[in-house]
Formats: C-alpha cells, sequence, structure tokens
C-alpha cells in the first residue's frame, strides 16, 4: 500500500530555509511522477513542482529559484529545501505521487497518493 509521511515543517523566521522531507513506503518514488503542493489557510491548495518518473524537475513559476526538488533514492525519500522563507510561504505542505503508468503528472488530478502533509510558518 502506497504511504507517504511529509516532515520537516515547522516554525522559523523570514529570511531562514527549512528543507522537508517526504518518506515513500509501499511503492518506489523514482518510479513515480511526484510533486510538492501547499496549502494557506483558507486557499486553494497550489501546485510547487515536481520530479518526473525521469528524474526531471518542473517548476510553477511563482517558485522558481527558492524552491528545489530532488530526491534521496537510497532513502526512497522526496525532499523540498525551501530559501529565504517569506510569511507569505506559510501553508500546509503536501507530497503526492502519481500512478505508476503516469508520465507526467501537469495538473492536481494526475496525482492519486497524498501525504497528510507538514506545516511551514513564517514568522516576519
Amino acid at each position: 500500500q502506497v504511504h507517504l509521511v511529509e516532515s520537516g515543517g515547522g516554525s522559523v523566521q523570514a529570511g531562514g530555509s527549512l528543507r522537508l522531507s517526504c518518506a515513500g513506503s509501499g511503492f518506489t518514488l523514482s518510479g513515480h511522477c511526484m510533486g510538492w503542493f501547499r496549502q494557506a489557510a483558507g486557499k486553494e491548495r497550489e501546485g510547487i513542482g515536481i520530479l518526473d518518473r525521469y528524474g526531471l524537475t518542473s517548476y510553477v513559476n511563482s517558485f522558481v529559484g527558492r524552491f528545489t526538488i530532488s530526491e534521496d533514492t537510497a532513502d526512497n525519500t522526496l525532499h523540498l529545501q525551501i530559501y529565504s522563507l517569506q510569511p507569505e510561504d506559510t501553508a500546509m505542505y503536501y507530497c503526492a505521487a502519481a500512478r505508476s503508468d503516469v508520465d507526467y503528472c501537469g495538473i492536481i488530478t494526475d496525482f492519486d497518493y497524498w501525504g497528510q502533509g507538514t506545516q511551514v510558518t513564517v514568522s516576519s
């Protein structure tokens, strides 16, 4: 059974950095298109970027530069490094996985498996 568990969130001051992790079990992350999303209170869930089945990353324009997605195949873990955090980055951050037959996960409905999220709170 596919299971995703995020960790690494917390409370930080503006300008700080965080590295979020998404540990996978029941499947191998590298065989799936993976994504990071976030949802701020009262707002819709928004995509940050993806790591496709071929190891290529792509990001929503507004997240280019401060956000980096990477994978640790030895630990079967997906990471999201966030630099220069701002109060507007405060949100619940989620990782998600698409089915193994999905080559490219460009929209939220491509993802079938979700973690429970990890909270990031940035103070000014």
